[in-house]
């Protein structure tokens, strides 16, 4: 890993073009090393046989031979003097092409000692550094100063070992020029490949740059928890989020409740390092006025092999939506309260005067509807007020069961929304109701009923269709209320029984709602032992299923 972070900047990043091999090869100063090197290592041979022609003695020209071995010496010092990255890389060929000739100088000063073997040295130091012309070029001058040289010891060769010199030669440098040929490739397909790794480098840190301002700049955390529990990202939002007050270093952490310590194994990212996936897990982290509502949720990284490999973490501070929730409950909690009082008055009068002596039979029926909507609408001023409860619990609603005919309630149902159905144009159809019997409380079905028959009109389109069937299993009863409405897309369907929430189509128009009908619902619903669910079709319709107890539990089936 980096230790120094990487600097940002607006300038443009700007890569060095790839260099070449010959300039790789025979740069300003690799040029200058390998002639002096090469050089080197000719000198060394003619000094070892230079200092052995000395202690055992010539029997050719000895002048003529040390003249030579001065040459050899006087070239080495050029090689070393010279700068030749100054120079046309040409002009460099003038050394090796130096040692041919002093070498020639020594097989002629002594014809028996072998000296040609020497010509090997520069032949391969032309194959190798001066490409195809110093391949060529090397074997044509040696092959020429070997030709001089017989031409001048003897007039005719004298066995088959006048090719046997040449013929070394041509092989050691045509494996020398191939070698280097091949090495030159090598060379030039690493460096661009170094060169496509750094650009590719560099894109990952403007990437990872990119990324990381962009992490930095939203007001929700993230992380990243690899498998081994450390965290690999971690934006800015997420340590402010989960880090103490001003006034103490490390935040007290309570649960969703706010009074209970959470305890380590518990907290979200414990559970996050378990291997845990959740969504919306609420803590408050601190308390009185440095006190934040956080919401975390975590979501396991799953490769295609099916390998785990970590999870990532958003947390987001819900304070605000916490307390706007807690106002509002307590708002209708408090206007719950306030309509209770004159409604219970009112259903008091009305009972008064149904049990007047005297009042007429029309009269009578019409305080007798009006006391059965004051009731019905007294309780669902008590249901409004358990569902603004603050607790998360299923509103605190009472159910009395029996065994009753739901044809009965679905008749009834349909019956009360009839007007406003017609009003809209849109249809009921009731052909797909048939005998069913269910054991649940008639006046809490009916207003699950008349909340689902409610909705499907309501949001329905003009001259639409609502469609209700119930059937019956052994163990289950079931109501369906269809509709061809506006539908709902895949996050509604996941919280379009939560309380207050309304569906993305109707949320800005001009329909009314409150949000806590479906809620209420399914509340009434699950305490009678069964559910509701949902199915849609963004603009097509939805489908509301209740499965109810279709008899008493531990009553034999009919």
């Amino acid at each position: 890993m980096e230790t120094e972070p990487p600097h940002r900047t607006r300038a443009t990043y700007v890569l060095p073009a790839p260099p070449r091999w010959v300039d790789a090869v025979l740069g300003d100063g690799d040029r200058a090393r390998s002639a002096m090197l090469n050089q080197i290592v000719v000198t060394s041979v003619v000094l070892i046989v230079a200092l052995t022609g000395l202690l055992v003695g010539f029997r050719g020209d000895t002048g003529m031979f040390f003249l030579a071995v001065t040459g050899v010496f006087v070239l080495s010092g050029a090689a070393i003097i010279v700068p030749w990255g100054h120079l046309p890389q040409l002009w460099l060929i003038l050394i090796p092409v130096g040692d041919v000739v002093a070498v020639a100088v020594m097989r002629v000063a002594e014809p028996t000692g072998g000296f040609g073997l020497l010509w090997v040295f520069p032949v391969i130091w032309l194959a190798a550094g001066f490409g195809t012309l110093g391949w060529i070029g090397g074997v044509a001058v040696a092959l020429a100063a070997y030709g001089t040289t017989e031409a001048i010891i003897r007039a005719a060769p004298s066995s088959f070992g006048f090719l046997l010199l040449p013929l070394l030669l041509i092989a050691v440098s045509t494996s020398t020029y191939l070698s280097s040929r091949r090495a030159n490739a090598q060379r030039l397909l690493l460096d661009r490949q170094a060169t496509v790794l750094t650009q590719s480098l560099e894109r990952a840190r403007r990437h990872e740059q990119v990324l990381t301002e962009a992490l930095d700049r939203v007001d929700f955390g993230v992380a990243r928890i690899e498998t081994d529990g450390s965290a690999s990202i971690i934006n800015d939002a997420h340590a402010r989020l989960l880090r103490g007050s001003r006034t103490s270093g490390m935040p007290d952490i309570y649960s969703a409740d706010g009074s209970t310590l959470l305890m380590a194994e518990e907290h979200p990212l414990a559970r996050v390092r378990r291997g845990e996936a959740f969504t919306d897990a609420r803590m408050q982290v601190g308390s009185d006025d440095s006190r934040r509502v956080l919401s975390v949720s975590a979501r396991r990284i799953i490769e295609p092999d099916g390998r785990d490999s970590g999870a990532v973490v958003v947390t987001r501070d819900v304070t605000a939506e916490t307390d706007a929730s807690r106002e509002r409950d307590a708002l209708v909690s408090s206007v719950s309260h306030e309509l209770r009082t004159p409604l219970t008055s009112i259903l008091g009068y009305l009972e008064l005067a149904i049990d007047t002596p005297g009042v007429p039979e029309a009269a009578l029926e019409n305080l007798r509807v009006a006391d059965r909507n004051a009731d019905q609408l007294l309780r669902l001023v008590g249901d409004v007020l358990a569902a603004s409860s603050q607790s998360k619990s299923a509103a605190q609603l009472t159910v009395a069961p029996a065994d009753i005919d739901l044809v009965e309630i679905v008749n009834a149902a349909v019956e009360s929304i009839l007007v406003s159905a017609g009003e809209r144009g849109i249809a009921i159809d009731v052909s797909r109701v048939e005998p069913a019997r269910a054991y649940a409380d008639p006046v809490r079905i009916r207003q699950v009923l008349d909340n689902l028959l409610s909705n499907a009109v309501k949001y329905n389109r003009p001259r639409g269709r609502v469609s209700v069937a119930t059937s019956v299993g052994d163990q289950w009863a079931l109501i369906a209320v269809q509709d061809s409405g506006v539908g709902l897309n895949e996050e509604d369907l996941g919280s379009v029984f939560q309380r207050y929430y309304r569906g993305a189509a109707v949320r800005d128009s001009s329909v009314s709602g409150s949000g806590l009908g479906l809620a209420i619902s399914r509340d009434i619903v699950r305490r009678h032992g069964g559910d509701i669910t949902v199915s849609s079709v963004l603009g097509v319709g939805s489908t509301f299923s209740v499965t109810l107890p279709a008899r008493r539990p531990g009553s034999p089936a009919s």
